[in-house]
């Protein structure tokens, strides 16, 4: 047997060991009368966060605290124990002539993980930790599984991801980034309510997956017998309530792609879509800037955050550049002075950019658009819109006037990454049906990704869309902006895992 396999074995040997024991220190303590899975409820007056905080308050005070304990040192007649609620961590000291003796035996068969009530007197001990001498202490749960005795450091970031609960027990940073991320999702929403916006909900389950280019998730209802999709997007229900009168709109939630899964991805994750009648583009671009610098300063108390050690300033006058504009500053060549998808296509191939030789044949847009992921969106750290993407790639958006070929559309670009996308809306009912029927012909081309027709849609923009702005932004990946982690998985409590067996 190798060493690996012989540790392997020794260290489930010993869990085994620790859970039989604890199991029967569950068993004694239900034979007692005392079985702390029947207590229900326990009547706290303080948390440990508090206390600390405001120690001059509370010197001398007998409180009553609750939570889970993550160290425990007896030593003879008296003990100390660290004992964790949500706001923090406190000292507990525990005596045998405070507590009593058959009490204080008790406590020292509790386990590290075991979750207590201590009622006890707030003071200082003479190393100047403020801490709890306990008076009385409650059993009120069983921890029948040992805490990893150092899950800071674990390397096995699979297993954090699969318990989660255990993560967020050992590890105060893990939670502090969800603490985060509520507040950053209740700033968004107090910042758009404040602004005259309506949160609102559409469907989740859909009979067309429209209003983005992904792959969908199918499901099917008995009742109606016919297939379902889960929402890739819930644009187009939301611009039918701006058709119905409500001149300002968001909502935010979980949308569902069936497609990879990497740093950035998850199947499942959360964005926010909004629309407002009566602006356009350069509408959404404003909001979009106030609303992060915004955000940022209402939760870090600053614009200038550090993201994987890349100093990012969201303060600073943003970036703007057409996607032509970009192509050319950072590749040296100019796209304008093609007029076709031949010319676009030599031109790319000029700078290392070759087109799937197997996929269907690209057109000038599509080239310009993948001459753009693959050699500008790399150097685009600070935030940056860009502006003026192909038509091709944008058949929900309004083209520009002057210059058809291309729309009135944005995406704003921070570290590399896209982080939300918007455009005046398309509201030309003729326009979008024709080009619902070109993106049908991709999908009978093989493209899955593709938008399928929508009637119903179209048929709600004949009844007239006012001009119209909107607007998607991914909260998870602002979320993994403002609190610094590289991956989408550090971001959702329970990312999608694959099961282990």
């Amino acid at each position: 047997m190798s060493e690996n396999n012989q540790q392997k074995n020794n260290t489930e040997s010993d869990l085994n060991e620790v859970l039989k024991i604890r199991r029967e220190k569950l068993a004694v303590l239900q034979e007692s009368g005392a079985n702390p899975f029947e207590i229900t409820s326990y009547e706290r007056t303080d948390m440990a966060g508090d206390i600390k905080e405001n120690y001059a308050d509370f010197e001398g005070k007998v409180v009553s605290i609750a939570g889970r304990l993550m160290s425990k040192r007896v030593m003879g007649k008296m003990s100390f124990a660290d004992l964790a609620d949500r706001s923090g961590r406190i000292q507990l000291c525990v005596k045998r002539d405070e507590l009593g003796d058959d009490e204080y035996k008790v406590y020292k068969k509790y386990d590290i993980g075991d979750i207590v009530g201590v009622t006890g007197e707030v003071f200082t001990t003479q190393k100047g930790e403020i801490s709890v001498r306990a008076s009385k202490i409650v059993l009120l749960s069983k921890s029948l599984r040992p805490l990893p005795e150092k899950y800071h450091g674990l390397t096995n970031t699979d297993l954090r991801y699969r318990q989660r609960y255990v993560d967020l027990i050992m590890n105060p940073d893990v939670k502090r980034t969800f603490e985060l991320r509520s507040r950053i999702i209740r700033a968004i929403r107090n910042y758009l309510d404040s602004r005259g916006y309506m949160e609102v909900e559409t469907p989740i389950l859909n009979t067309i997956p429209g209003g983005a280019a992904a792959r969908p998730f199918i499901t099917h209802h008995n009742t109606l017998d016919i297939d379902m999709y889960l929402r890739i997007a819930p644009e187009l229900y939301l611009k039918r309530l701006i058709v119905g009168g409500f001149e300002k709109v968001y909502e935010m939630g979980r949308l569902f792609r069936n497609e990879g899964m990497d740093v950035k991805h998850n199947p499942e994750f959360t964005t926010i879509e909004l629309y407002e009648a009566y602006t356009d583009y350069l509408g959404m671009m404003e909001l979009t800037e106030n609303l992060i610098k915004t955000v940022a300063q209402e939760v870090l108390g600053t614009t200038k955050i550090t993201y994987q050690d890349e100093e990012i300033d969201l303060g600073q006058p943003w970036a703007r550049m057409t996607m032509l504009e970009s192509i050319k500053k950072y590749t040296g060549v100019d796209f304008s002075q093609t007029k076709t998808a031949e010319e676009a296509e030599e031109l790319a191939k000029s700078i290392g950019v070759e087109c799937d030789a197997d996929a269907p044949k690209l057109s000038r847009g599509e080239i310009i658009s993948l001459v753009f992921e693959e050699k500008v969106e790399e150097e685009l750290v600070q935030p940056t819109f860009i502006y003026e993407y192909p038509v091709e790639i944008s058949p929900l958006a309004k083209r520009f006037a002057d210059n058809p070929e291309f729309t009135e559309r944005f995406e704003i670009f921070i570290t590399r990454r896209e982080f939300g996308n918007a455009f005046s809306e398309l509201n030309d009912p003729i326009d979008q049906k024709e080009r619902f029927m070109s993106q049908v012909e991709k999908r009978e081309q093989g493209d899955d990704e593709a938008n399928m027709m929508d009637e119903d849609y179209v048929n709600a923009l004949e009844y007239g869309l006012p001009p119209t702005g909107g607007l998607g932004i991914g909260i998870d990946r602002l979320v993994m902006l403002l609190t610094d982690s590289s991956s989408i998985r550090d971001v959702l409590l329970f990312p999608t895992m694959k099961p282990l067996d």
